[in-house]
């Protein structure tokens, strides 16, 4: 009841840090997208490179999120960008890389051979393999990397309330600042409802996005 009361008294507030919390996850996802499925691909075709890359990404999801905010406020602070949107978002692109650049390579790399080869045969480049044959396979492993990617970052978002970058971690934020139960609550179940429709629609784009012969 309590909760029902907060949400009716800060509806507005609720919508706007909402807003604010898929605009700093898509933003994210955006970049980490353009960023690392090309580098997923580029990878495939040097196994140690691979293994560096993946190396590197394993060891940035090792470090804890708000440590790394830690570690990036003097090294932005520079710039004019210690606090707020900045950190957050490059936080957020560099947890998002190792499921999105690791599907990516396997993804790839798991392209039936005899396809690659068919392919060959009709006088394929290497570039029109990898548009016309390897990606339309690869996409369904693709697209799950992104949504195990975009469910994990609205999560990591509202740690970044910690360094004003805004979101609906602010309520969770303040509301143990301020023994608010409700605040917490409403906070909390925002970012997780806000995960479940983000994995579900991601889902429901991995099937419309997935070939017909793929799904047979």
């Amino acid at each position: 009841m309590n909760l029902l009361i907060f949400l009716q008294d800060n509806l507005s507030t609720a919508l706007f840090l909402t807003w604010e919390h898929l605009w700093m996850v898509g933003l994210s996802l955006f970049i980490a997208i353009i960023t690392g499925v090309p580098i997923g691909i580029l990878i495939t075709k040097n196994r140690q490179l691979a293994q560096k890359v993946i190396g590197g990404a394993n060891v940035i999801m090792t470090i804890p999120s708000i440590a790394l905010f830690g570690l990036m406020l003097p090294l932005l602070a520079v710039f004019g960008h210690g606090l707020g949107k900045v950190p957050a978002i490059i936080a957020l692109v560099l947890y998002s890389e190792l499921p999105i650049i690791r599907n990516t390579f396997i993804a790839i790399k798991n392209v039936d051979p005899a396809m690659v080869d068919a392919g060959r045969g009709m006088g394929m480049t290497k570039w029109q393999l990898l548009r016309e044959v390897e990606i339309p396979l690869a996409i369904p492993v693709i697209i799950a990397g992104l949504r195990t990617a975009a469910v994990m970052i609205i999560g990591i978002a509202a740690i970044a309330a910690y360094v004003g970058a805004g979101g609906l971690g602010v309520f969770i934020q303040q509301g143990i600042a301020r023994s608010h139960e409700s605040m917490v609550l409403a906070g909390a179940l925002g970012v997780s409802l806000l995960a479940v429709v983000v994995d579900l629609f991601m889902g429901f784009l991995e099937r419309r996005l997935t070939p017909k012969g793929v799904k047979a």
